[in-house]
């Protein structure tokens, strides 16, 4: 039962344009003396590996904070909200997003940001013997330099992230998109 409960997750996701591999879930290093006030605002993706749930272009995230937890509203196509958390006080870039009440929290790692240009984004999925990961280079702007995406995407690579399906994110005809 559990080969064909793994089957089922593995074609959905691979419909999906999932990126989905052998094993576990790396577990690359995190930001350090991550500062969550200074990251809030809106942030465009740049690059992201396939996810089922983005379709669209002028994909943008604005991030609030309140009472602990950090609010999250995804525009796209839709606009979607959220809240996020810390999971571990001690290590602050390790945070866990709900966007359906009684869903399971995903990871959102901040691996690397300089807090006014860039910032790099991992989650992943064990799902019994394979994993499903997620990665977003997200820019104040709409744009970013193309040596800053390569430094990015080479933290990637390193922390033993597969970035092939790594893809460009559209973000031009963006004018009506909250500012």
């Amino acid at each position: 039962i559990s080969a064909l409960l793994c089957l089922a997750v593995l074609s959905t996701l691979g419909v999906s344009a999932q990126t989905i591999h052998p094993g576990k879930c790396p577990e690359p290093p995190v930001q350090q003396n991550f500062d969550v006030p200074r990251y809030m605002g809106r942030w465009h993706e740049i690059q992201k590996l396939p996810a089922f749930f983005q379709k669209g272009k002028c994909a943008q995230a604005t991030y609030t904070l309140g009472d602990g937890v950090v609010k999250v509203v995804n525009d796209e196509l839709l606009s979607i909200e959220g809240t996020a958390k810390p999971t571990d006080p001690s290590e602050p870039a390790k945070l866990e997003v709900t966007f359906f009440p009684g869903a399971p929290a995903g990871n959102y790692w901040v691996l690397k940001t300089d807090y006014d240009n860039y910032t790099l984004v991992y989650g992943c999925s064990n799902l019994g013997g394979v994993y499903a990961n997620y990665a977003w280079i997200l820019s104040r702007s709409r744009t970013l330099p193309e040596e800053t995406v390569a430094e990015l995407r080479a933290t990637l690579t390193s922390s033993g992230i597969i970035i092939d399906k790594l893809t460009d994110s559209e973000q031009t005809g963006c004018e009506s998109m909250p500012k």
